[in-house]
């Protein structure tokens, strides 16, 4: 008896963990329910993905989507359209906003927001404080939290623990892998005066390669000793690359887009504190360092660090020029670029995006193409030529340090939970955004 689904994806190249090949997929109530020839199958819609490649979500475990309090800079309808529009169907989004995300009141908002105005499906990280580091064991652990995110490191906002203590306090009662942003904050105040000021080009020379390491070694330590679970975000340093390698039994490893495409003090010369974000944008050496921890797999997964802000505050002289730059809509696309160079495979690009994020952080039904996981798919077009340019994007603060970029590689399509959102760049589904589910995080079962 032939199949009847939902959606038929049909034609395209399924690229996945167990490789690439000519496939079709058929959805039925937002789940993947078959997956091979199904030429004999029918259904209420048809998408013809001949020529396309069809990769499981991108998920995005780093964006600031500003809400509450900063929605003059963007919002979570805003934030998360431009991560439709560039082929990202879920993000973790971070908890530096006003209020900080930091109790289950503020947690439970944000949820309260997103559902069904989001366009893409969300989890919120819980900001770690000396004030509620007695409570993220449940905090972690609450619906649509991500996990524990501890800012060790100032950076936009005023969520800090730099104490070893503070830090140690935390990740003794935490049980899911726990986000730390890493700088040193002491070694920060002490190279304050290296800052010039009207130039950006300042800005690695005093958030240095030591500043980094310093405090990704004081971290490492401390997991070990509380026998905790850590996720090192933005990974920009040579240094810290070979350092974490070493310790890949306790600490995960992301790095940034910007990080793999941008190099000072080109960017910074051409682009000013438009490129200015925490860690640094670093010279080319560094640059290179993080490619080959993706090469040698040492990074993990990739997180976009989409944290706008407006012209006008960009624009100010430095050091009075907030850190911080959109990534959502490009990651995509830039990475698909970089494919196409050759400097990662199509499937390398599949693991740090979907893959990996399920992997690290234990997220349910998402992360693959299988029969039985919601229908998340970013449907790409490996020989499309495009522009990147301001027009086209659709966060809030309206520009990208990539206007005018050309890359190959573009997403055509973006599916969540069987909803067709984008469509050859336009949003063609009203938000339905619903909260990520974890598996160490599950609702009890009844009875």
């Amino acid at each position: 008896m032939p199949q009847t689904f939902d959606l038929l994806l049909k034609g395209g190249t399924v690229v996945n963990h167990d490789g690439r090949g000519l496939r079709d997929v058929g959805i039925a109530g937002g789940r993947i329910a078959a997956i091979g020839d199904l030429a004999q199958a029918s259904a209420g819609r048809v998408l013809d993905c001949t020529g396309l490649h069809i990769l499981p979500g991108v998920i995005d475990t780093q964006v600031h989507f500003r809400e509450p309090g900063l929605e003059h800079k963007e919002d979570l309808e805003s934030g998360s359209r431009a991560a439709a529009m560039g082929g990202v169907t879920a993000v973790f989004e971070m908890p530096n906003t006003d209020p900080q995300t930091t109790t289950p009141e503020a947690l439970e908002d944000k949820v309260r927001r997103g559902r069904h105005r989001m366009h893409c499906d969300f989890a919120f990280w819980v900001g770690g404080t000396h004030e509620n580091a007695k409570h993220v064991g449940e905090l972690e652990r609450l619906p649509a939290a991500a996990g524990i995110k501890v800012f060790m490191g100032s950076s936009t906002g005023s969520l800090l623990v730099e104490d070893d203590e503070g830090v140690a306090e935390i990740l003794r009662r935490t049980r899911r892998r726990s986000a730390f942003h890493s700088e040193d904050e002491a070694l920060l105040r002490e190279r304050r005066p290296l800052r010039v000021e009207g130039d950006p080009r300042s800005h690695p020379v005093w958030r240095s390669p030591e500043v980094a390491l310093t405090c990704t070694q004081r971290l490492v330590r401390i997991a070990r000793k509380t026998g905790a679970r850590i996720h090192v975000l933005h990974v920009t340093t040579a240094e810290e690359m070979q350092f974490l390698r070493d310790h890949k039994d306790v600490a995960s490893v992301e790095v940034t887009p910007n990080h793999l495409t941008l190099a000072a003090p080109d960017c910074y010369e051409r682009l000013g504190a438009f490129v200015q974000m925490n860690p640094p944008v670093r010279e080319d050496h560094h640059r290179e360092a993080v490619w080959r921890g993706v090469a040698q797999g040492i990074a993990d997964v990739l997180g976009s660090d989409h944290a706008p802000h407006t012209r006008e505050e960009k624009a100010k002289i430095y050091p009075n020029t907030p850190s911080g730059m959109t990534g959502v809509q490009t990651l995509v696309p830039l990475m698909l670029d970089h494919v196409n160079a050759g400097r990662l495979t199509l499937e390398r690009f599949v693991d740090m995006t979907s893959a990996g994020p399920k992997r690290l952080f234990g997220i349910a039904r998402k992360g693959r193409i299988a029969a039985g996981y919601d229908a998340d798919f970013t449907i790409v077009d490996m020989k499309r030529r495009e522009t990147i340019t301001e027009k086209w994007i659709a966060s809030k603060c309206g520009w990208t340090p990539y206007d005018g970029v050309t890359v190959t590689g573009w997403p055509v399509g973006t599916l969540v939970r069987g909803n067709l959102v984008m469509w050859q760049g336009e949003l063609t589904t009203p938000s339905r955004g619903e909260a990520v589910g974890f598996e160490e995080a599950l609702p009890d079962r009844p009875g």
